[in-house]
């Protein structure tokens, strides 16, 4: 029995998710600050209840896990209500905005001694992502070098600075390059084109990042691209590479062109992505193990760690090196 918090896009999509596609669910509350928002949302997907209290629909008795896809400032006191009552979670990146406060949802984890958080990175899940790791992990491409990574959008919002193109849209690469590496990040420097203006919002920012044996990572974000949502990505190894395919469903030939179209948001390319997350999310509260694929609070720690490393070697114009706390036993 789950309660959702926060109907936006991407609140709205998950209720779709658990509705039509994930057995074993029951959506028990749908709970966002706008109750009329809420009441569409729990009709179309029949849900039982509807609230606006977040705090008290995550300690309700009748739900057992709870989404949080409500404002990233809320996702870390929401987690942590939500593990002090005994629910399971699937928390919309990021864990928190700081990397502080992600420690306090990991301080609780610890005094649980038990893993309840699942933080949705859901690159990991997508099957692009998985066959590349896995061309890495069978030694197909020999020893990993480098993973060119770059991740644009139609238009950034009103106010959508360069800061926040490291801290809102680079996570995914950062979680998604530690994965399929396997590897910490040990420092991390960002640039911006000169040729165009930085102040402008949405601004392109181009990062390189060093692992901690060495490889190198770099990530261009770019978030007013103008002619579509585009995720891509090469892995290089000694042996070969691997290029990153989004799922293309058709190619218009018409007035002497061949077109292939391109999504306005990110939810069309990582579609499968976000059911699969779902799925092992729900069957790892039925088994009682973690998946051993999803991101859990540890990670959703690393990326905010980056992120504001990240920001931080963009206003110093500087290389800064990452240090992080020593993994906690329960993240081994």
């Amino acid at each position: 029995r789950i309660a959702l918090i926060g109907v936006g896009i991407m609140g709205a999509d998950h209720a779709r998710i658990f509705a039509e596609d994930i057995p074993n669910v029951q959506l028990q509350v749908v709970c966002d600050a706008f109750e009329e928002r809420a009441t569409e949302i729990a009709q179309k997907y029949g849900a039982s209840h509807v609230s606006n209290n977040p705090q008290e629909t995550v300690t309700r008795s009748d739900v057992d896990a709870v989404v949080i896809a409500s404002p990233d400032q809320t996702h870390a006191p929401l987690s942590i209500a939500a593990i002090e009552a005994g629910k399971h979670v699937l928390c919309e990146k990021p864990l928190a905005p700081t990397s502080e406060q992600c420690l306090e949802v990991l301080e609780v984890e610890k005094r649980l001694g038990k893993q309840m958080v699942q933080v949705g990175f859901m690159r990991r899940f997508d099957p692009a992502y998985t066959q590349m790791k896995d061309s890495l992990d069978n030694g197909a491409i020999g020893k990993a070098i480098m993973f060119h990574c770059f991740h644009r959008n139609v238009e950034a919002p009103a106010n959508f600075t360069g800061q926040m193109a490291i801290s809102n849209s680079a996570p995914h690469e950062f979680d998604a390059a530690r994965f399929i590496l396997d590897e910490d990040i040990a420092a991390i420097s960002v640039f911006q084109p000169k040729s165009v203006d930085t102040t402008k919002t949405g601004a392109p920012v181009f990062m390189v990042m060093e692992t901690q044996s060495g490889q190198l990572v770099n990530v261009e974000i770019n978030n007013n691209a103008a002619y579509g949502y585009d995720v891509r990505g090469e892995l290089v190894g000694e042996l070969g590479s691997v290029f990153l395919q989004a799922p293309v469903h058709s190619l218009l030939n018409a007035n002497l062109q061949a077109v292939e179209t391109y999504p306005a948001d990110w939810r069309p390319r990582f579609a499968e992505a976000y059911r699969l997350q779902n799925k092992a999310w729900i069957q790892s509260i039925l088994s009682g193990e973690p998946s051993p694929i999803a991101s859990n609070a540890w990670d959703g720690y690393c990326a905010s760690l980056i992120a504001e490393a990240g920001v931080q070697a963009l206003n110093e114009g500087r290389k800064v090196t990452i240090e992080m706390i020593n993994k906690p036993t329960i993240y081994q």
